[in-house]
C-alpha cells in the first residue's frame, strides 16, 4: 500500500459526517455543555473555535466517547454512537484522534508508535509506511521519538491517527506545543494534507486565526454552547452578536440610531446589514460594528480635499506597525476609542490630530444593550 493509496481510501466518497444534536456534559453535578448542537458535513473541516473553559474538549471527547454525556445524540454518518440506552466504545467509532501533547510512546520507535492502532496482523505491513510517507516522514521508521523535533513528533501522532484509516479525524489544540514559527510552518502541512486526504476533520482551538486558515467552517463556542457556526469570512463578517465580533478579532463597537436601512454613528451614516440572529436591530438604538478596515483615518486637509464631511475629530494614541499594515489606536471626540488599519506604512504619529470617518460599506448592527 502506499500513501496515495491510503489517501484515496481515507478521502472515498464514503467520507463520513458528524452530527451532534442536544449534547449535554456534566461533572460533580455541574453541567459544562448545555445542549448543544454540531454539523460536520463529510470531508469538511471543522474548527472549534473557543476562549479557555468554554468546552470544546468536553465536546470533542464526547464526540471520540472519552466522555459519556448526560443528553443528547452524536451520529457518525448514519450510526447512533452515543443516545439513549446507546455508547459505543471509543474504539469501536473508526474515529483518530490527536491529543494536545500528541501522546507518543518514548520507548517505541516511530514505526512503533504509528502501528499501535492497528491491529496485529497489519502492524508489519505497508499501511505504516504509507502513513508515514503521507505526512512526509519516510524512511523515519526505526527512529526514536526523542531525536525528532517538536513538527515532526506532530506529524508522528498524526501519521498514527491516520493510519487505521478511520471515519474521521479528531484533533485538540494540535498545534499549541510548538513556538509560533514552526506553529505557522507544521499548519500549513496539515492544512494541504487534509485536503489532499479529504477525511471529515473537528479541531480544536483558541487560535482565530488558526481556525479561520484551517476551518471549512468554524464552530464558536462560548459557556457550553455553540453560538454561531458559519464559513470563516461569514463569522467574521456577520458575526452573531457583539461577544462575537469581539472575539474573532478586532472589533470597533460604535452607538448609532438606526432608520431606513441606515444607521447614523459618530464616523458617519453607513447602510445596514442586520444579522439573521436580531432582525429586530433595523431601527432605533444600535451598537455598529466597524472592523478597523472599515474606517478611515483622514488629515485635516484630506478631509477637505476628500470633501468628507461626516466622521469624527480625533487623536492618535498609539501606532501598530506590522510590516503588512500599520493599526492606529484613536479616540473620538466623544472619547470613544477605535482602532483603524490600513494597508501602508505609518502616516501618523501618537498625539496627530486627525479625521475618522467611515468607508461607507454595509454595516452589521446590533440591538443596544
Amino acid at each position: 500500500m502506499t500513501a496515495t493509496d491510503l489517501a484515496a481510501d481515507a478521502g472515498a466518497p464514503s467520507a463520513t459526517g458528524i452530527t451532534a444534536r442536544g449534547i449535554s456534559v456534566a461533572f460533580d453535578g455541574i453541567e459544562v455543555l448545555h445542549g448543544v448542537d454540531l454539523d460536520v458535513a463529510a470531508g469538511t473541516v471543522v474548527a472549534l473555535l473557543g476562549p479557555s473553559g468554554c468546552g470544546k474538549t468536553t465536546l470533542l471527547r464526547a464526540i471520540a466517547g472519552l466522555e459519556v454525556p448526560t443528553g443528547g445524540e452524536v451520529r457518525i454518518g448514519d450510526r447512533v454512537v452515543s443516545g439513549p440506552g446507546v455508547r459505543v466504545p471509543p474504539e469501536k467509532r473508526r474515529i483518530g484522534m490527536v491529543f494536545q501533547d500528541w501522546a507518543l510512546f518514548p520507548h517505541l520507535t516511530v514505526a512503533g508508535n504509528v502501528a499501535f492502532g492497528l491491529p496485529r496482523g497489519e502492524r508489519r505491513g505497508g499501511r505504516v509506511d504509507a502513513a508515514l510517507e503521507m505526512v512526509g516522514l519516510a524512511g523515519f521508521g526505526d527512529r526514536s521519538p526523542g531525536t525528532l523535533s517538536g513538527g515532526q513528533q506532530q506529524r508522528v501522532a498524526l501519521a498514527r491517527a491516520l493510519a487505521p484509516e478511520p471515519s474521521a479525524l479528531l484533533l485538540d489544540e494540535p498545534f499549541s506545543n510548538l513556538d509560533t514559527t514552526l506553529r505557522a510552518k507544521v499548519r500549513t502541512e496539515v492544512h494541504e494534507l487534509l485536503h489532499r486526504v479529504g477525511i471529515t476533520t473537528v479541531f480544536v482551538t483558541h487560535d482565530q486565526d488558526e481556525a479561520f486558515v484551517l476551518g471549512d467552517e468554524v464552530a464558536v463556542m462560548s459557556e457550553g454552547l455553540v453560538v454561531q457556526q458559519a464559513p470563516p469570512h461569514r463569522i467574521y463578517g456577520e458575526p452573531a452578536d457583539a461577544w462575537v465580533a469581539r472575539f474573532v478579532g478586532d472589533a470597533n463597537i460604535v452607538a448609532g440610531t438606526a432608520a431606513d436601512g441606515y444607521a447614523t454613528t459618530a464616523v458617519g451614516r453607513v447602510p445596514v446589514r442586520v444579522s439573521d440572529e436580531h432582525p429586530e436591530a433595523a431601527t432605533g438604538a444600535v451598537q455598529v460594528l466597524f472592523r478597523p478596515e472599515d474606517l478611515l483615518l483622514l488629515a485635516a486637509e484630506q478631509s477637505r480635499e476628500a470633501n468628507v464631511e461626516q466622521g469624527s475629530d480625533a487623536e492618535v494614541e498609539l501606532v501598530e506597525y506590522y510590516g503588512h499594515d500599520t493599526v492606529y489606536v484613536v479616540t473620538l471626540a466623544d472619547g470613544t476609542q477605535v482602532r483603524v488599519r490600513e494597508v501602508s506604512v505609518p502616516r501618523f504619529d501618537r498625539g496627530d490630530r486627525a479625521r475618522v470617518a467611515a468607508t461607507g460599506a454595509p454595516a452589521v448592527v446590533f440591538t443596544a444593550p
